[in-house]
């Protein structure tokens, strides 16, 4: 059981609620809060303060002084299209709205706060599109998921329930998991990468981040030779400087760290915060009007993200290109001893396909949005539209580090006996476990798919215990 708390919601535990299906409740405290953020509300209302959405009607009809019924806000702004939120998305936003309830600020009733408190412990999946948020508040999927409340809404109900980031903070923190997980495929793949490459270690030693340290460098260069340690690497690199895509690869991966940290630090702030506008402060008596809404720090964090993790794909794909060159490798094209056979080379075409997409989903969404509500709603954060595609290019990173791993895999193989690092060792043996030496021609597509789906379910204390030991890389 997950407690919802005015603390605040940790990454942690939303992540709990959302992939393992943990359920919640709302702790006395923040029932306390909920209740007199409500009851400062109707006292607000009957002594005539001018309340938005409350007493006024919303946007451009600020100036109609004309209370909306408050079940009327989610079913007018049911407007989304696009794919539905699966069963894992759908848990993360109603635990990312309902840790934005818990801190009392929203002025929602009681039975309105438990009834959507009931729906996640339910396990009913209501149907919510995904697009139609510009995020100046995820208006559209909220209103969704709203109607799927069989309560009487009154107050500020059914403002409370859909004024919020909840489906941009959701996902949210799913990309920062799936980010994290592609990360560490990333960092096993260049360990293996290094050992199947004979790369030079020397661009990773404690002397060079010393003398430029520059962010995450440290700490990824410390958890790459942890993987590497115990084999004979480290004295016998066939090259003194190699290409850029292996010497630079711990200052690309510091990089990625630093701009997935900064990504996590926001979500984690969001599910400690209360967004609402108005919002209810009922340590002072007072109903304030607030900007919290605005998603703009999430979708330059998210842009960052896809930014850096861009970098890192195609210092994959150019492994993978080192790999398969004789010239460069030392190895038979393509990775393959049979005559005729196509070997690595068709992967490497998904790579090149995969590193594609990945750029072009790494490119920013413009800042300038068509205004809406009679031109009031005149800028827009887009955060939930920018998480999604950010969400999308991680799922392509994790392939495409997937089919690094079964690259480097084979180049180790048909290097001959080899006395890997003790880490190295677990990650090709985890690489094993699932694609077999290739000797013939047969579908790559299968082995890609395996390797991934194997990484998403059980993540790198399954594949490596190297990696878990690094997963924070200070351990190292």
């Amino acid at each position: 059981m997950i407690h919802l708390d005015p603390e605040g919601l940790t990454l942690a535990d939303l992540l709990t609620i959302a992939r393992q299906e943990a359920p919640a409740d709302f702790t006395a405290k923040a029932r306390q809060h909920i209740d007199d953020g409500h009851r400062l509300l109707l006292k607000l209302a009957a002594a005539g303060t001018p309340i938005y959405g409350v007493t006024t009607g919303l946007g451009a009809a600020v100036d109609t002084p004309v209370a909306p019924v408050q079940a009327n806000i989610p079913l007018g702004r049911a407007v989304g299209v696009g794919r539905l939120a699966n069963r894992q998305e759908l848990r993360a936003i109603t635990a990312a709205r309902l840790a934005g309830l818990a801190q009392g600020r929203s002025g929602i009733s009681p039975t309105a706060a438990d009834a959507l408190l009931a729906l996640l412990n339910s396990g009913v999946e209501p149907e919510v599109p995904l697009l139609g948020s510009l995020g100046a508040s995820d208006l559209a999927p909220l209103a969704h998921l709203s109607l799927a409340l069989n309560v009487p809404l009154t107050g500020k109900d059914g403002l409370a329930l859909v004024s919020a980031n909840a489906a941009s903070v959701g996902l949210g923190a799913l990309l920062v998991f799936e980010a994290q997980q592609a990360l560490h495929a990333m960092l096993a793949a260049l360990a293996l990468s290094c050992e199947g490459y004979r790369a030079n270690l020397s661009p990773f030693q404690p002397w060079a981040s010393r003398l430029r340290p520059a962010p995450g460098q440290a700490e990824q260069s410390a958890a790459l030779l942890q993987l590497l340690a115990g084999g004979e690497l480290v004295d016998h690199p066939r090259r003194l400087q190699d290409p850029l895509s292996f010497r630079c690869a711990a200052v690309v991966q510091g990089a990625t760290q630093q701009a997935l940290d900064q990504m996590q630090g926001l979500i984690e702030l969001e599910l400690r915060s209360g967004a609402d506008n108005p919002a209810l402060i009922s340590e002072a008596a007072m109903v304030l009007a607030t900007a919290n809404f605005d998603s703009t720090h999430l979708a330059l964090a998210a842009e960052g993200l896809g930014l850096a993790l861009n970098r890192l794909a195609a210092c994959s794909a150019e492994r993978m290109a080192k790999l398969l060159s004789p010239e460069s490798s030392d190895l038979p094209r393509f990775l393959i001893t049979q005559p005729g056979h196509v070997g690595m080379a068709a992967l490497q075409r998904t790579s090149a396909a995969l590193v594609a997409e990945i750029g072009h989903l790494a490119n920013p969404l413009p800042a300038v949005s068509v205004p809406v509500a009679d031109r009031v709603e005149d800028y827009a954060g887009q955060a939930l539209a920018v998480v999604d595609k950010t969400r999308r290019l991680t799922e392509r990173v994790l392939w495409l580090a997937s089919i690094e791993l079964i690259v480097a895999a084979q180049a180790v193989d048909l290097r001959g006996a080899l006395q890997l690092g003790q880490g190295t060792g677990q990650i090709h043996a985890a690489v094993r476990s699932q694609v077999a030496y290739l000797d013939q021609d047969r579908s790559g597509s299968v082995d890609v798919l395996a390797l991934s789906a194997f990484i998403s379910s059980h993540g790198f204390s399954a594949a490596s215990a190297a990696i878990t030991a690094c997963r924070s890389p200070m351990r190292c």
